[in-house]
């Protein structure tokens, strides 16, 4: 399916490109599209190159709490659900610890600790990888999860709002929280209704319980902040949780006499490789994305919405807010510039703006997540994740849509 898609990236925007040199008689269109193939091609590179760091950084704190037994103590925590939700994954695996952590990570919206940890976690499973170029179904799974990506946290969106000035830069909190919780509910229902896991299973359903009542807990603290402190709060906690656990690490090997600074450089090390691994994979998507958005495939696509919707009386105004819900999926930058855009065109406190940071907090860049993750463990065959992704970006940004009208029109 990869494949399919990749090339209709390419056929699409190439016919796009044809009916703006056609009829808009725009003969530019052809030289923006070659510009934006170099210039995705060397971004490929500058991310790959940005990620070396990162990579290197908390693969080596995993190595270190590896050797300590840290992963095996969060492995069995998490063991009862994991061996339903992903049964090929042996009891007490490896992959069941580095999964907790990404997710965790996530959640506190840590994306530079989420991204090392998730591809931990894909390396851990791909390891259980009966057929090393085909997506197992806990791989599916577990990137499903990440492109859903239940984000309780999100700070940079609040950061954005407040420096465009807006009056309360928190309070699209709530609408964010049950935006990404519908995507990410949404993503594990299609994919266990293609793997056939039964989500009604007691402990599953119990697991469940135990994390609504976690993430309302801490939605309930953060909310009696007062607003102007919210963002402050939610950025004191998760760096806390992540400096606090990079300690943990240390002092458990630490205490297991292991030489911590040896253990640190072996995992620094593969992280490298791994970095460097990622190149053709990013190179690939990247400028495939970089030819659909400069083709003036999205225009085109919510001006036909926008005319469809108006000729059967139903209210637009969330269409001003679309280009980053269309953008989300195809790229985080193009996102989060669509979604500053709305803010300078039409007001950071204005129903466009409010929605568009919604949508932006309410998935995760789906082909960038699928690249980077399948990539790194060289995965071609993807099967049902697209689909199962997909499925999730739209629940999430159709809860946006309802949730804005709900919270702000």
């Amino acid at each position: 399916m990869l494949a399919h898609i990749w090339f209709g990236f390419f056929a699409v925007g190439f016919v796009s490109a044809l009916y703006q040199w056609l009829v808009n008689g725009q003969a530019g269109v052809f030289t923006e599209i070659m510009q934006s193939t170099f210039d995705m091609a060397a971004l490929s590179v500058e991310v790959a190159i940005g990620l070396i760091g990162v990579l290197c950084l908390w693969l080596g704190f995993f190595r270190i709490a590896e050797r300590a037994g840290l992963i095996n103590v969060l492995a069995r925590v998490l063991a009862p659900l994991f061996l339903r939700l992903m049964p090929e994954i042996p009891r007490g695996h490896a992959a069941h610890g580095s999964i907790t952590m990404n997710i965790a990570a996530n959640m506190l919206g840590l994306d530079n600790a989420a991204t090392p940890m998730g591809l931990k976690a894909m390396q851990d499973l791909q390891r259980l990888n009966p057929n090393p170029d085909t997506a197992s179904n806990a791989q599916i799974l577990f990137l499903v999860l990440n492109t859903s990506s239940v984000t309780l946290l999100p700070v940079t969106i609040f950061m954005y709002r407040a420096q465009q000035g807006a009056a309360d830069p928190t309070a699209v909190f709530v609408p964010i929280l049950i935006a990404t919780s519908a995507s990410t509910l949404a993503g594990l229902i299609a994919v266990a209704w293609v793997q056939r896991i039964r989500l009604f299973d007691k402990v599953i359903l119990a697991y469940v319980f135990g994390f609504a009542v976690l993430m309302t807990a801490l939605a309930t603290f953060l909310l009696a902040q007062p607003a102007e402190q919210m963002a402050v709060s939610s950025s004191l906690l998760g760096n806390l949780v992540l400096f606090s656990t990079i300690m943990l690490f240390l002092v458990a090997g630490w205490r297991r006499r292991i030489n911590v600074y040896d253990a640190f450089i072996d995992g620094a090390k593969e992280g490298f490789d791994v970095a460097v691994r990622l190149i053709p994979f990013l190179v690939a998507m990247l400028v495939a994305i970089g030819v659909l958005r400069s083709s003036g495939v999205m225009d085109g696509l919510i001006a036909a919405l926008d005319y469809l919707l108006t000729a059967i009386g139903i209210n637009t105004d969330f269409i001003q807010a679309l280009p980053t819900a269309l953008m989300k999926p195809l790229s985080g930058s193009g996102a989060r510039a669509m979604m500053l855009e709305t803010m300078n065109n039409f007001g950071v406190d204005s129903f466009a703006a409010t929605l568009a940071a919604i949508m932006q907090g309410s998935t995760e860049t789906t082909f960038y997540v699928l690249t980077v993750y399948f990539g790194s463990v060289g995965i071609r065959h993807v099967r049902h994740a697209i689909g199962c992704a997909l499925i999730a970006d739209l629940a999430g940004i159709l809860t946006s849509i309802i949730v804005g009208y709900w919270f702000f029109h």
